[in-house]
């Protein structure tokens, strides 16, 4: 136990010691320079973790590993519920039939893709195909992280997660803007898009909530309801992962073979609660009890958390684990990101021009 009277002391120093790590993530996702490439804290975190992990991990007591272990667990559980609070059923209806569908419509589609890719044409293992997956289809390393206590994986195969979601989260920040301006904005017939449509479409596509945001304001001129389009249809996204969670869950339950048990065996029902609670959490704030500035600092304080589980998730990341994945990864997020840019465009405009 990790609050045992015999390890507590370690617990609490690998807690500490997680959390002036984040510190400094934090800070260094201030600079100027870090803001523009759209960095989140958690990205930096994990990047810092997995430098530790791989470098200087043997010169600190073995004893604070609990206490990353918790930080990694128990605090991640604690942090997704509470990023309920950044989001409001409001939100999700401001943005009308068009956005909920295509948001919809991605994720599925995207988690489907990407798992089945992954592990029958890649050979990858089902858990790092999931994990990699719902990077991709929901929100980046925030999705990461609430995937991996349902699927009960192993620390590295979230990092490989992450560092996917970094690698084309970043290139869909710069490429969207290039496509906007120098093709679909003046494009004619169906390859048009307007400020509103193109704010769905890089809502309902993009990994990142950083990414998003910083994409319509990457848009020379562009109007507001670019991004506050894209930015709601983004936070649409982010609310599905409970029920996403919860489904993946049920199929897990039976039919997954755990531990030599057959596919469709009675195993014990997975449901992830903190998922249960994130949509109760959503639900109350949309209700606006609590003042915005509380809210706020709700939120500052819930980054921060979700930056001490990213960077305790890189703690545990050790090179020598990926050995054998090869590419694997990297083809697989790739053809995602192609159904994401290419797929994600169709949907958005036959959803669109349906409503």
């Amino acid at each position: 136990m990790p609050f045992s009277s015999k390890n507590r002391s370690g617990t609490l120093n690998g807690i500490l010691f997680v959390g002036i790590f984040s510190a400094a993530a934090t800070y260094i996702s201030d600079i100027s320079a870090i803001k523009v490439l759209g960095l989140s804290p958690l990205v930096i975190g994990i990047v810092m973790g997995i430098f530790y992990a791989n470098t200087l991990h043997n010169k600190f007591p073995s004893a604070w590993e609990s206490g990353i272990t918790f930080s990694a667990k128990k605090i991640l559980r604690f942090a997704i519920v509470f990023y309920g609070f950044r989001i409001t059923f409001q939100e999700i209806g401001a943005v009308g039939v068009e956005g909920f569908l295509v948001s919809l419509i991605m994720l599925s589609t995207t988690f489907i893709l990407g798992t089945w890719l992954g592990h029958n044409i890649f050979g990858m293992d089902k858990d790092t195909s999931m994990l990699n997956a719902s990077g991709a289809s929901v929100c980046g390393a925030a999705a990461v992280l609430a995937t991996e206590p349902v699927l009960k994986s192993e620390e590295y195969k979230a990092a490989i997660a992450v560092s996917m979601v970094v690698l084309f989260g970043t290139i869909s920040m710069f490429l969207y803007p290039v496509l906007y301006t120098m093709f679909i904005e003046n494009a004619s017939g169906f390859f048009h898009m307007g400020a509103r449509e193109f704010g769905i479409y890089a809502g309902g596509t993009i990994h990142e909530v950083a990414q998003v945001v910083a994409v319509p304001f990457s848009v020379p001129s562009a109007p507001q309801e670019m991004a506050d389009n894209a930015i709601i249809v983004k936070m649409t996204r982010v609310i599905m992962i409970a029920p996403m969670l919860i489904i993946l869950g049920i199929y897990l339950s039976y039919s997954v073979k755990k531990q030599g048990g057959e596919a469709g065996g009675t195993v014990k029902l997975v449901i992830p609660w903190f998922a249960v609670y994130f949509i109760g959490v959503a639900g109350f704030n949309s209700l606006h009890f609590i003042p915005e500035n509380i809210v706020a600092i709700i939120n500052e304080i819930d980054t921060f958390l979700l930056t001490m589980a990213m960077t305790a998730l890189g703690m545990g990341t050790r090179f020598a684990k990926f050995k054998g994945l090869g590419l694997a990864p990297i083809y697989t997020s790739g053809l995602m990101f192609l159904w994401l840019v290419i797929g994600g465009f169709v949907v958005t405009k036959a959803v669109c021009a349906a409503f």
